[in-house]
């Protein structure tokens, strides 16, 4: 079993309430499996947020997506998204059009060699994903999944 939040905080008084203390267990699972995330991507030289748009843009296929899409299918808000894409940009892994429709519309799409460095990240992430949450076995897994659920639910 998995250590105590208060121990991991080193926190003396008792939480408030049980609502704060499952919110404060939220968020240090969600900065552990982050970290967790950052540290296997380092050494392919890529971020999480990078990450996330590549898979994203993966998904969308040849059309691509708007800039505006791509930001609101994000796991986190990306605040800076034109940064983001100027960074994958000038390594190649994506392109970016106006349309022509709308030229207030940017388009942005994977590269093929976006594709091939995500294609090299499958099994590295799906190994992570093993590794952290295959023990909870697959009653556990669906039961986290339905209350991660519902509590997003709120907004």
């Amino acid at each position: 079993m998995g250590r105590k939040l208060a121990d991991e905080i080193k926190q003396a008084k008792p939480f408030n309430s049980l609502e704060q203390e499952a919110y404060l267990n939220l968020q240090r699972t969600a900065a552990v499996l982050e970290q967790a995330l950052e540290e296997t991507l380092r050494p392919h030289g890529i971020s999480a947020t990078q990450y996330n748009a590549l898979r994203i843009l993966r998904g969308a296929g040849a059309k691509g997506l708007s800039c505006q899409e791509v930001g609101s299918r994000m796991i986190r808000l990306e605040p800076d998204l034109t940064r983001l894409f100027d960074r994958l940009e000038s390594r190649k892994l994506i392109s970016r059009a106006r349309s022509e429709e709308d030229r207030r519309v940017v388009f942005v799409r994977i590269a093929p060699s976006g594709s091939k460095v995500l294609a090299s990240l499958d099994e590295v992430v799906e190994g992570l994903h093993q590794k952290v949450l295959g023990p909870l076995g697959e009653k556990r897994l669906r039961l986290l999944v339905e209350l991660s659920e519902e509590v997003r639910s709120f907004s």
